[in-house]
């Protein structure tokens, strides 16, 4: 039990800022959910057994649209491809974890990835419970939002149309932030920035070519191919930069 109590309270202070987020971006979607005439219990629900925010808010036009299952399928596939690489990155990590290694792989989202990656954990805390407590903060953090949306959705009145546009203010707050993150100086710009040009590049591209309404799974094939790609480059860049860190000096191309 004392084991348990101390990876908790480890964990439980590197959750904090994902708490802020998820808590009112769940409020967001069980208002969403709810306000689109789905009972309010089913936020909770999908919270539980889904837990994927991107695509949880995308399931709300996909439950109200008419029924094509493929398409379905295609998006869900095409939006959690991103979970291949955490999935890879966490082999490691997650090994030997007994039991727990299922519910740390199930609640592997992107939130929960860059802190359990990241996380400068004490020697005397135990790595397998401090991964479990995070992931299953973070989830708790995501069903009381949606439970909390859901009931206030349910009482709500008045017209919430343009809501389901937070997902797509997230994205971009985050983009910007992870451009602002990367960058560090002229010499180095492209290199930074390789993989949001990569993105944004992909996605524009496909834009032209398949139209607005077929660009996205094509966009997101040709960044998954240009990433395998340039994979070896990239790492050699991102250990170059966190060596360059480590000594205190800016790296140039």
């Amino acid at each position: 039990m004392g084991t348990r109590r101390k990876a908790f309270k480890a964990a439980f202070p590197n959750t904090i800022p994902v708490m802020t987020g998820y808590v009112f971006l769940g409020i967001t979607y069980g208002m969403l959910m709810a306000t689109s005439g789905f009972p309010a219990w089913l936020p909770v629900v999908t919270a539980l057994i889904i837990y994927t925010g991107s695509m949880e808010f995308l399931l709300v036009s996909i439950l109200v649209s008419s029924f094509n299952p493929l398409s379905a399928f295609l998006t869900t596939i095409m939006v959690g491809a991103r979970h291949l690489f955490y999935g890879i990155s966490m082999l490691g990590k997650y090994r030997g974890m007994g039991w727990k290694k299922f519910y740390l792989i199930y609640t592997t989202s992107d939130e929960t990835f860059a802190v359990n990656v990241s996380a400068d954990i004490p020697p005397d805390v135990d790595r397998g419970w401090f991964y479990f407590w995070v992931s299953l903060l973070d989830q708790s953090y995501w069903v009381i939002g949606s439970a909390f949306g859901g009931i206030c959705g349910s009482l709500i009145t008045v017209d919430m149309k343009g809501l389901d546009f937070v997902m797509t203010a997230m994205f971009a707050v985050i983009f910007l932030q992870q451009w602002v993150k990367d960058g560090t100086g002229p010499k180095s710009f492209f290199t930074d920035h390789v993989c949001e040009f990569i993105g944004l590049g992909g996605s524009i591209l496909c834009l032209i070519l398949f139209g607005p309404e077929k660009f996205m799974i094509p966009s997101m094939v040709l960044i998954l191919v240009l990433l395998l790609v340039l994979r070896k480059p990239l790492e050699k860049q991102i250990q170059k930069k966190e060596q360059a860190e480590e000594q205190g000096v800016v790296p140039n191309d």
